[in-house]
């Protein structure tokens, strides 16, 4: 596979879905700093992550998945490498900036080191006082993802049944319901939502923990399932990608409303899973090319859709930094402001892709025995974050 025909074997719709989430995010984080016809965008764009986990979850899914469909074994070490590989670089030399250059932080207060280490600081985070890296909330999520799906997949494997498979799936959906449900009317609703702490607390009570936000990842793993095992099933439903990409939406129309109170109990306990459901049928209709979505080149989407993880790991990060050293240029919040954070975080992002996550891209490759290309269409085979 030459270079040029492996860029052609991206899925453009998932390029798209991928740039669209870290642009939402980007947005959501640092709406302050923008002009205020982003605010629209923002007050919504940390629905982004959720884009991200289902795209995670169909990605890595059919990877574990396609190997026991062959009848190949999986190896719990190979997988677990390929993630470090593709995590632990980067994540690691933006981690040492925050920990030896306190200019890097986007906030003053920053959780003990361990928590990010251990890939734990979702659970233990003091929000009211460390929100520096506090981003990093969702790569945890994801860490214990890959952790423990491939363990429940070989589980399940022994003795496949769909029956067992179901029953995994809906006790993950229904623990995140009767724990949000459980966290919201109990613990945070006695206190008041007019309380200073509410949303603090709900941010580290319902919206951090693993165990409240598997809905996204779950509808991707659900999605995966389906192609892998039941062609039939998922030739059926693509036959109407355009529809199902519509209905999606729809779906996702209704699940913005419901979350126009983001810290409501309607939102809290069913829209979560709702948005799931949404926006599994975006991905779905996004990775076939029957629907005019997944089509679709949007330009400079393969740019964005490429830096994602370097995007989101330092983006907050570089606002901060334009904000020390270029005052002048970021203040007010204008076109120029704005140009000017999208030219920076990207610079920044390009430069740490290039700097560490291809290198070891390629160098995981070289110990896998697979040629360089591999390199260039991670998009097409590799989560988001």
């Amino acid at each position: 596979m030459t270079l040029k025909s492996a860029s052609r074997d991206r899925l453009a719709g998932l390029d798209t879905l991928r740039a669209l989430a870290i642009v939402a995010v980007m947005i959501f984080h640092l709406q302050w700093r923008l002009p205020d016809g982003f605010k629209v965008i923002g007050r919504f764009g940390w629905m982004g992550v959720d884009l991200f986990f289902v795209l995670s979850g169909y990605l890595i899914g059919s990877q574990l998945l396609k190997p026991l469909r062959d009848g190949r074994e999986v190896s719990l070490l190979g997988f677990y490498c390929k993630r470090a590989y593709r995590i632990l670089p980067l994540y690691l030399v933006v981690l040492a900036l925050y920990v030896f250059w306190p200019r890097w932080r986007e906030e003053t207060g920053i959780s003990p080191v361990w928590e990010y280490l251990t890939f734990t600081e979702n659970f233990f985070v003091d929000y009211w006082n460390n929100q520096a890296f506090s981003h990093v909330w969702s790569l945890c999520v994801e860490e214990h993802f890959y952790l423990l799906l491939p363990v429940i997949v070989l589980m399940l494997a022994r003795k496949p049944a769909l029956w067992k498979t179901v029953s995994v799936l809906a006790f993950f959906v229904v623990l995140g319901l009767g724990t949000r449900s459980y966290e919201y009317f109990h613990v945070l609703l006695p206190m008041g939502r007019g309380a200073e702490r509410f949303a603090t607390d709900y941010i580290e009570r319902i919206y951090y923990p693993t165990y409240t936000r598997l809905d996204g990842l779950l509808a991707g793993v659900a999605l995966a399932l389906v192609r892998t095992f039941r062609p039939g099933w998922w030739e059926r439903i693509l036959r109407h990608a355009n529809w199902l990409l519509l209905g999606g939406v729809g779906l996702m129309v209704c699940v913005i409303w419901i979350f126009s109170d983001r810290f409501g109990p309607v939102g809290t306990v069913v829209g979560f899973p709702l948005m799931a459901v949404a926006m599994a049928m975006l991905v779905a209709a996004g990775s076939d090319t029957r629907c005019w979505f997944g089509r679709m080149r949007l330009p400079g989407a393969k740019l964005v859709a490429m830096l994602a993880f370097s995007l989101y790991l330092t983006h907050k990060e570089i606002a901060h930094l334009d904000e020390l050293y270029l005052l002048r240029l970021m203040a007010p919040a204008n076109g120029v402001s704005a140009l000017l954070i999208a030219a920076s975080c990207l610079a920044a992002a390009a430069t740490f892709y290039f700097a560490v996550e291809r290198p070891f891209l390629a160098l995981r490759d070289r110990h896998e025995g697979r040629g360089t290309e591999k390199v260039d269409v991670e998009a097409r085979t590799e989560p988001a974050l």
